[in-house]
């Protein structure tokens, strides 16, 4: 069995060492097991890339990428999966935060019929600043996503590649995976792990990616929910829109079938502009539907298990 760890970076030159050193004392008790571990660099300003330079040298299976400029975790993540070549993917924070000798209890989680195992920080240890946020974005998407995980973006992970392989990250979406593989009909769990207090550096959380998080939250719903299908989001906005205004037309034309005058009445220009709408929402869906159907030819809307022929 050949597993990779992929750990995004940035600006860790401190805990790389300890963390490759913890890593490869949790594989030396799996039989059988050939890893490698891959740091990616995702635009560190200090002495990353070095340390991991030199840690390739001592022991060849420490491999790295170096990114020009800080790109985000989510293409960190992509190019890690995309120049690994194990049958098992972990993931991993480069903070040491996550205890590494994890890792053989994931496996055997995974191997009780998973297809991803995300971790659970219990109990997690960071300020209430970050907690907070947290608690709250779980919620949330436990809510709109139906899957019960209690934390979504722990950075302890591991996939099957075949996963992997239909998953497509960018912007902060990685913060979503465990939602998109469900939507795939894989199947997602869960292993609460051991948190520690990060031991160097400090963290790169800030409160901009609060909002960027919400609108990939938006935008993963409108994916899972609507994305082979656009119309019945669209067309249901528009036939209410259009509704309303074509209800508010016929009950300011009966008006003016009793004489009355309706030219100067603000609820005419409603009326109108709720149709116009309408119109407009239908126009979108439609359009939207033929994207789908062009994108349909070049990727297929579902992901097979298995196959007999």
């Amino acid at each position: 069995m050949h597993i990779s760890v992929v750990i995004p970076v940035l600006n860790e030159q401190d805990s790389l060492p300890i963390l490759c050193q913890e890593i490869t004392a949790a594989f030396s008790g799996i039989a059988e097991t050939d890893y490698e571990i891959l740091i990616v660099d995702d635009g560190s300003t200090d002495e990353t890339y070095a340390v991991a330079t030199r840690l390739h040298e001592e022991d060849p299976r420490i491999k790295a990428l170096q990114f020009r400029r800080n790109f985000g975790k989510a293409a960190a993540l992509a190019a890690g999966f995309t120049n690994t070549r194990g049958e098992i993917i972990f993931t991993l924070d480069g903070d040491l935060q996550d205890d590494p000798a994890e890792i053989p209890h994931f496996l055997q989680v995974l191997n009780e019929g998973y297809d991803l195992v995300s971790g659970w920080k219990y109990p997690r240890l960071d300020p209430w600043t970050k907690t907070l946020p947290s608690k709250l974005y779980n919620a949330v998407l436990r809510l709109f996503s139906g899957i019960k995980l209690h934390d979504f973006d722990c950075g302890f992970k591991v996939y099957r590649r075949d996963v992997l392989n239909h998953l497509h990250l960018y912007g902060t979406m990685h913060r979503y995976i465990p939602v998109l593989a469900h939507w795939k009909g894989y199947r997602v769990g869960e292993k609460t792990i051991k948190h520690r207090p990060r031991s160097f550096g400090y963290s790169k959380f800030g409160v901009r990616r609060l909002f960027r998080g919400f609108f990939d939250f938006l935008t993963v719903v409108f994916l899972t929910e609507y994305g082979w299908r656009p119309l019945h989001l669209f067309g249901w906005a528009g036939l209410g829109s259009f509704g309303l205004g074509f209800l508010i037309s016929v009950y300011l034309t009966v008006l003016w079938f009793s004489g009355e005058v309706i030219g100067n009445r603000p609820l005419l220009t409603l009326g109108v502009l709720l149709m116009i709408i309408g119109v407009q929402f239908f126009s979108i869906g439609l359009l939207a539907e033929m994207f789908v159907q062009s994108l349909a030819r070049q990727e297929e809307p579902y992901v097979i298990r298995a196959k007999l022929v």
